[in-house]
């Protein structure tokens, strides 16, 4: 049973890795080309860009993590190599979980219809407003670095100056649970936005259809299309975020436990968002949509021939 597991995590691993890349890949190469062209790009579209790219890093680390449980399985990290992939991890958790809440902010201030002062001010705004967001947030990345290299030191202490195994074993369970337990508590801000942003949007969508009511355009108007594409988006993005938090959950269990299997169950788990949404927010996206079906006709035309 534990060798037939491994295989299937092992493929779905491999299959997420690879899909990934490639979608995040082409979001940064769509981008980059169009840039070339126009010698700019949107607001939109710079999110996009760097959210690809902090996914390339987020997908990297987990597959890295993945390559190092079935090689060394629970063995111990200690000096250069431990500060660099905790910092990593880090950095490319951060920026993911916070450049798809700034997306999702970017849709609200975009597309939703209030006609409150403040929010029309934050409106006008937008670009400010998403940059002042992205600085305030890089405190939650000092608190969370600073936390995490407490953390660290701690552990380092442990391991050198103690010599049983299982004094180790215990002193390391301790330290991962007290990591991963900080990054789903430095998580749930960025998730909790998100889901205000997606609630402020379901009700703008709502009072524009009751607006719209004895409009003979009805459902089909721009405004209505634009509300419900950023709902979908921002709907996947948390459905995937909220797999992201069970698998750290089951990641803070398996190291309690030191389950080999469970480790596993939650690094499969967890690259489904970074790879999922990203091929979500390329499906859409009108000029990323295109550029995609473009390259598959260009490859079922080369295949044929």
């Amino acid at each position: 049973m534990g060798s037939a597991l491994h295989s299937i995590f092992t493929v779905i691993v491999a299959a997420e890795f690879i899909f990934g890349n490639l979608s995040n890949g082409f979001i940064v190469l769509i981008n980059f080309m169009d840039y070339v062209l126009k010698r700019k790009l949107s607001l939109g579209d710079q999110i996009l860009v760097f959210l690809a790219l902090s996914r390339v890093g987020l997908i990297w680390e987990m597959f890295l993590s993945w390559l190092k449980v079935l090689k060394y399985s629970f063995s111990f990290m200690v000096g250069t190599e431990l500060r660099a992939i905790i910092l990593s991890w880090v950095f490319s958790n951060h920026f993911s979980l916070w450049l798809a809440t700034i997306l999702s902010i970017f849709y609200l201030l975009k597309i939703a219809s209030f006609s409150r002062p403040v929010f029309l001010y934050l409106k006008w705004r937008v670009k400010k407003v998403l940059v002042m967001i992205l600085l305030g947030n890089l405190v939650f990345l000092l608190f969370n670095v600073i936390q995490m290299n407490k953390y660290t030191e701690d552990w380092m202490r442990q391991y050198e100056t103690n010599t049983t195994w299982n004094v180790k074993v215990s002193a390391f369970a301790r330290f991962s649970e007290l990591a991963i337990f900080t990054t789903i508590v430095f998580s749930l801000v960025p998730f909790t936005v998100a889901l205000v942003s997606f609630l402020l949007l379901i009700y703008s969508l709502w009072i524009h259809l009751q607006k719209m009511k004895f409009n003979s355009i009805g459902h089909r108007d721009p405004s209505t299309k634009a509300h419900k594409s950023a709902l979908r988006i921002i709907v996947s993005f948390l459905l995937l975020y909220a797999t992201y938090f069970m698998s750290l959950f089951i990641s803070w269990l398996s190291k309690t436990h030191q389950n080999r299997i469970g480790h596993m169950l939650c690094l499969t788990l967890g690259l489904f968002y970074p790879s999922g949404h990203s091929f979500i927010l390329m499906l859409g996206n009108p000029k990323l949509r295109q550029a995609c079906l473009l390259v598959l006709r260009k490859m079922m035309y080369w295949l044929k021939h």
